[in-house]
């Protein structure tokens, strides 16, 4: 019989109901498929195909014009620390619906989240070294796990068309130590481990903090920061992104959560106002529902919510009233495809990054071919 847990529970689409699920494709990039990004309608068929020259540096999405953005992996900066060989990107693409490169931003320095604006601007993460008395600075940790000696620090950086450096955010300048402890069990190779980095407007920046289960909102002409939720909320959260409304949509993973013995996951909306909780979503019973690392939530113009369960490659939608109406299961399964990468990291995955949903006026290209 099938030996893989993930598939034999099943892989495609589980089970959609057209009446509630919003219509349209969803996008997905699987993080060993060696530059694989599926399109896959409602039915679970697959809609189109990319075929890049990267592994994925963890995700893609269309933007407005048809175009995919996508984050590639390249390791042209060498293995910092292990893990880098997972979460790195370096290449920042805007590809056409053949694969054809139409524009590149590389920084070998990269990882996990780059945002691409619609004016051709991308604001991302990178890192820097920090070594000696700057890497002291840094509180929490597993002692001596550092990199060699250095701790890894996140840098947000905006860069415009033309790769020009427009804005740039450095935790070591920036972030207080005091207010970014390391959690007990965190390797002191990476901090804070910024995981997603977007917009708000023109003069904020959402930060989700990993490493140290906070989200911070970041005044561009300052640099301050305010704390949006810390580990009282969150833990080792990801995508921190505004839906319209004001409110703040994260994917709360709940890897170590405080005053909790048992792990799940869930989706929360929490209103920067008053930093209360005004929407969330979590299964019943609730470690049925539960990724330790990765995850996305994406709010549809219909009021539902996308959720990429992402270690186990699970994407569904559930309405505001927490009703399940599509499921799927990404099908892809493969070993890195890197010699390096999959012996730090053996076995077969189906994970992806976040997944995506777009209405078929958002795919004009689509419907001409």
């Amino acid at each position: 019989m099938e030996q893989n847990t993930l598939k034999r529970r099943g892989t495609g689409l589980i089970g959609v109901d057209p009446e509630h699920a919003f219509p349209g494709y969803t996008l997905y990039a699987p993080l060993a498929g060696n530059g694989i990004v599926d399109l896959v309608g409602l039915d679970g068929e697959l809609a189109h195909r990319w075929q890049l020259p990267y592994r994925p540096g963890r995700h893609a999405r269309l933007l407005p014009d048809g175009t995919l953005a996508y984050n590639g992996n390249t390791l042209d900066a060498g293995a910092l620390f292990p893990m880098w060989r997972k979460y790195s990107g370096g290449s920042m693409g805007r590809y056409a619906p053949d694969g054809t490169l139409l524009h590149e931003h590389r920084d070998d320095l990269q990882h996990h989240d780059a945002h691409h604006y619609d004016d051709g601007r991308i604001i991302y993460t990178a890192v820097e070294p920090l070594e000696g008395a700057a890497a002291q600075r840094i509180l929490g940790g597993v002692p001596g796990t550092e990199a060699d000696g250095v701790i890894w620090a996140d840098v947000i950086r905006e860069v415009d068309a033309d790769g020009a450096t427009r804005w740039e955010w450095r935790a070591a300048e920036h972030l207080d130590p005091e207010d970014a402890v390391l959690q007990p069990h965190y390797w002191r190779e990476h901090w804070p481990l910024i995981n997603s980095v977007h917009p708000l407007g023109e003069d904020t920046v959402i930060a989700s903090l990993r490493s140290v289960s906070a989200v911070i909102l970041i005044d561009r002409a300052t640099g301050k920061y305010t704390l949006l939720a810390d580990r009282a909320t969150l833990a080792q959260q990801h995508h921190a992104t505004p839906v319209g409304d004001g409110k703040i949509l994260v994917f709360d993973n709940g890897t170590f959560r405080t005053a909790e013995s048992v792990t799940f996951s869930r989706v929360i909306e929490i209103d920067p106002a008053t930093g209360e909780i005004t929407w969330k979503y979590q299964d019943s019973p609730r470690e049925a529902f539960f990724t330790p690392f990765m995850g996305g939530a994406q709010r549809l113009a219909n009021g539902n919510t996308l959720i990429t369960e992402a270690a186990f490659g699970r994407i569904f939608e559930v309405t505001p009233a927490q009703q399940i109406c599509w499921e799927y299961v990404v099908p892809s399964f493969a070993e890195y495809p890197d010699p390096g990468t999959a012996e730090a990291f053996p076995g077969i995955s189906n994970a992806i990054f976040r997944a995506y949903r777009y209405a078929a006026s958002d795919i004009p290209w689509l419907a001409d071919r």
